[in-house]
């Protein structure tokens, strides 16, 4: 099967051709990002997200059929992210799956973006079910036991600030550029990781549940005394942040994977890790070594595949083709939808669905 995928739902324009499952490939993975669009706001503008998708997706799709050297009697099937995301943004990508799906007769797939990240590792490594997935992005940061598509626990999540969320929290806070993730850890290289001692939250708690508001928190009280802070202050601070969150993330995951033995004695203990955050390199060789000190496996899609993309939409249409029927054109597009729904959200609920 050959799927054209679409993804919106942030700042992140991606259009992508894939096959399987028999012969895995990435025909084409287009993605333009919008960094420049939202550099001066210091984050994601949803509005301006959502009118850059619209000038932009119809070219970035053309791209990528091109580059797959596909015509449309060659695409078996349309899948685009139908949410969660930035409700604007994932409209423009969706409203145009569905009219290239009605234009060209192909089946529709509307795709979790959450299932895209915890598929992926079945497109790059042919991972067998189950396996446990860390997802740690600018949104979402959680630990889930995978049994299968459309077969998700929630183990674990952070009960405030995403990570991502956090690494850009903290470089606004500290006066660096967005995007902040990157310049947080680009600082972190520069700094001693013994000067400041930032606290490690919920790891004397059971569980697998997560906080990083008040490590943020922390940080800005340490800043806060030192004003105006040096070039070496920063970067001292920012040792010290990424240093508490490697950790928190490296004794979460000895506690998943010990969960996971309990659930699956006869599998392979294997830990994904997928979604932006996985790009920080302190980060992914912390949990690298979690994994190795826990007799695991570690799987981490290359860096393209880690953030936001079309192709990880396309394979999770290919994966949901398989099961059958698909889609409708009612089906709508949303700006929350948990992997496991059937389990009610940790921060509440409303007209829009679970927050997550």
């Amino acid at each position: 099967m050959t799927v054209l995928g679409i993804e919106t739902s942030c700042d992140e324009t991606a259009a992508a051709v894939v096959c399987g499952p028999g012969e895995r490939k990435i025909l084409s993975n287009t993605i333009r990002a919008q960094i420049d669009e939202h550099a001066e706001f210091g984050g994601v503008v949803p509005e301006i997200a959502a009118r850059a998708h619209i000038e932009i997706l119809d070219r970035i799709v053309a791209e990528a059929m091109k580059e797959a050297d596909c015509a449309w009697e060659d695409i078996d099937a349309v899948a685009a992210t139908a949410g969660p995301g930035l409700i604007g943004g994932v409209i423009v990508g969706f409203m145009t799956a569905k009219a290239i799906a009605m234009a060209a007769g192909k089946p529709l797939i509307g795709v979790n973006h959450l299932e895209g990240h915890a598929l992926t590792a079945r497109l790059t490594d042919d991972l067998s079910f189950p396996f446990l997935l860390l997802l740690v992005s600018g949104g979402h940061s959680q630990f889930l036991l995978v049994r299968g598509v459309g077969d998700y626990e929630r183990l674990g999540t952070t009960i405030d600030d995403a990570i991502g969320e956090a690494f850009d929290k903290t470089a606004k806070l500290l006066g660096l550029p967005y995007p902040g993730g990157p310049q947080v850890e680009k600082m972190a290289q520069k700094g001693d990781v013994q000067r400041f001692k930032l606290p490690r939250p919920f790891l004397d708690r059971p569980g697998l549940d997560m906080s990083f508001a008040g490590l943020k928190t922390a940080l800005r009280t340490q800043a806060k005394k030192l004003e105006p802070v040096d070039e070496q202050t920063v970067a001292d601070l920012c040792a010290a942040f990424q240093r508490a969150v490697s950790d928190v993330l490296s004794a979460r995951t000895k506690s998943a994977l010990q969960l996971f033995r309990e659930r699956h004695p006869q599998a392979e203990p294997v830990i994904v890790v997928a979604g932006g955050v996985a790009a920080n390199q302190e980060i992914r060789a912390a949990l690298t070594g979690a994994a190795k000190e826990a007799g695991a496996r570690f799987v981490a899609p290359p860096m393209r595949l880690c953030t936001d993309n079309a192709a990880m939409i396309a394979w999770a249409g290919i994966e949901r083709l398989q099961l059958g029927p698909v889609d409708d054109m009612n089906v709508s597009p949303r700006p929350r939808w948990p992997l496991d729904p059937e389990r009610a959200g940790i921060l509440g609920a409303g007209k829009k669905g679970a927050k997550a």
